[in-house]
């Protein structure tokens, strides 16, 4: 299911898991390497090829949501701000949302964009992870700095760090831990 208004999205009776990033992070990618699914979620070189709420059920359990991604996309700038307030609603009232992947390009030392959003999730006090996306594009040393500078970042204002997860799509690196995350969020929210 696709759209462009929180109000319409599936009743909120299963699980929720959600990813957003930077426009062109690898979030799509990413989706199609969780689900084992080439062309689920639309990539594109282009950035801004998400433009909706998607909804995919997964497994008749839970769902994988992937939201548009913030920052430049060659759209208008009132079709970029409709993005951020159609987020901020989806965030803010999904009930049944149990985390959201925040997805970061790994080659990158931390961006304004980026921390202003993990910090603002934060303030919300809204469950998140962090993905650090593309690590096969890098020396295993230069991305030891990079999440090095990442962590130091964060601890400016978080007391306790996010989870973190390293991914490749195209290595399929970090998917097996992601799944583990979603599997065992899923059992606590049963047992509680």
């Amino acid at each position: 299911m696709s759209n462009t208004s929180p109000g319409k999205c599936p009743d909120p009776v299963l699980p929720e898991f959600a990813f957003i990033g930077r426009s062109n992070v690898g979030k799509s990618s990413l989706i199609n390497m969780l689900v084992e699914r080439k062309g689920l979620a639309k990539t594109s070189a282009q950035p801004g090829k998400t433009q909706t709420i998607n909804h995919f059920l997964i497994n008749e359990r839970w769902y994988l949501v992937d939201l548009p991604g913030y920052g430049y996309a060659g759209v208008s700038r009132t079709r970029r701000a409709s993005w951020g307030t159609m987020i901020e609603h989806y965030l803010l009232k999904r009930p049944n949302l149990y985390c959201t992947f925040v997805l970061v390009d790994s080659r990158l030392e931390p961006q304004k964009i980026d921390v202003d959003f993990i910090q603002w999730m934060g303030e919300h006090q809204l469950p998140l992870a962090l993905v650090f996306t593309k690590t096969d594009k890098l020396k295993r040393q230069e991305w030891h700095k990079n999440r090095l500078r990442w962590e130091a970042k964060l601890r400016e204002t978080w007391e306790e760090l996010p989870v973190c997860f390293e991914t490749s799509a195209s290595e399929r690196a970090g998917r097996e831990a992601i799944l583990d995350f979603l599997q065992q969020a899923m059992q606590r929210a049963d047992n509680s």
